[in-house]
């Protein structure tokens, strides 16, 4: 690397976007939490609450593909502004609603669908946007920050907003929508060009969507990666799901059966923080190998711990590992990849590597019916066997060339 990580600190634009955004993800955790906690309230019923967060995540997967296209078509920084401008509009309405009376059904429904259609298109833009304004030498530390921020964010947004929503049942949306206000500033601050220079598009947005479909699995590297990252990311959803019901049969307190979820994130923290020195020190197909055969051992410990909260342990381990694989391998896929389809490349990436895992609480539901916890943990083990043999033997990930 011709450029040393550590000047990413000087770097103004990466810096007001990273602040700015730890604001705005530290806003969407909390009304993450506060809107099943209202919706609770409204209804008593936990399966609407369940069905509405269900509906978010839907949204979020079905709009990341065009999210993608627009991305790299339109103007980044616009894109971003006009999302957070419609979200801030969105939870001030929910705030104001909540704060004066009973809101709808209906209004909680619409939030979290606009909510969620702009955070896909936000992240994307914003994902897409790292390669202009960050040196190709400081990308993999640039993507392991965002991933300590997402991580951050994650433990501190849901305490956070338990303690605002028993303050006031409104404080929490109202809080939010002030952070997307800081988002706002942060982009409209930020001075260079968040893309690169655009030709006019070729074909309608189906074919550009195709085109980023082609570019990810033309390249064997990156079309070995998906076909390793699916089941592992199936796999660490699918125990934490198990371990979290095995907990439950065994009447363990809610309390203590939310620091599983804890446990997990804090090894994603831990693991962005170091990612930096693990990305200089490993290649990345070493990585990706690492991660795979550690994983399936790790998961496979886990089997003897189920009824325990120490069962998480091995998952945060696990996850531990992510940050640097994740660094190095979108560092590699922005420097290969053309700034005309960073966000559509991203996107692909993203929707095929984790919509698999969107299955992990139905499998891990029917295993444990049929085989018990243990024999479910050790399945979701040997699927991550099974990745770590295709990592070893893959010839695009063997002959993967790093880039300088």
């Amino acid at each position: 690397m011709t450029d040393a990580p550590g000047t990413l600190w000087r770097n103004r634009e990466f810096n007001l976007l990273w602040i700015s955004q730890s604001l705005s993800d530290a806003g969407t955790a909390i009304s993450a939490l506060a809107v099943p906690l209202l919706l609770l309230t409204l209804t008593s019923s936990p399966v609407q609450a369940g069905l509405v967060a269900t509906v978010g995540l839907v949204v979020t997967v079905l709009t990341r593909l065009p999210a993608g296209v627009f991305a790299d078509r339109f103007d980044r920084r616009r894109i971003m502004l006009a999302c957070d401008a419609v979200r801030l509009v969105a939870y001030l309405i929910l705030g104001l609603a909540v704060w004066h009376g009973r809101p709808s059904l209906a209004l909680v429904v619409a939030v979290v669908v606009v909510g969620a259609a702009g955070n896909a298109f936000f992240g994307t833009a914003e994902y897409s946007s790292l390669r202009t304004i960050v040196p190709p030498g400081q990308l993999p530390a640039a993507i392991a920050r965002n991933e300590a921020r997402s991580y951050g964010t994650f433990l501190a947004g849901p305490p956070l907003g338990g303690l605002l929503f028993g303050l006031g049942h409104a404080l929490p949306f109202l809080g939010d929508a002030v952070t997307f206000l800081a988002s706002m500033a942060g982009v409209s601050l930020v001075r260079r060009p968040l893309q690169g220079r655009r030709e006019g598009g070729r074909g309608g947005h189906v074919a550009a969507l195709a085109e980023g479909f082609r570019f990810v699995f033309g390249n064997t590297f990156l079309r070995s990666v998906l076909l390793v990252a699916a089941p592992l990311n199936l796999a660490i959803h699918g125990i934490t799901f198990t371990i979290i019901v095995t907990l439950q049969a065994h009447r363990v307190p809610p309390a203590i059966i939310g620091t599983v979820s804890t446990v997990v994130a804090v090894g994603g923290l831990l693991g962005a923080l170091v990612a930096p020195v693990l990305h200089r020190l490993m290649p990345l197909p070493l990585l990706i190998r690492g991660i795979c055969w550690v994983a399936a051992l790790l998961m496979s410990a886990s089997a003897l711990l189920t009824g325990s909260v120490a069962a998480a342990v091995p998952v945060a381990l696990t996850v531990f590992l992510g940050p640097s694989t994740n660094a190095a391998l979108f560092g590699h896929q922005a420097a290969i990849t053309p700034d005309r389809l960073q966000a559509r490349v991203v996107s692909v990436i993203i929707v095929v590597a984790t919509s698999v895992a969107a299955t992990a609480p139905l499998l891990a539901g029917v295993l444990i019916t049929a085989a018990g916890p243990v024999p479910a943990i050790l399945t979701f083990a040997a699927l991550v066997g099974g990745s770590a043999v295709a990592a070893s033997t893959s010839r695009g990930i063997r002959s993967m060339e790093p880039v300088e």
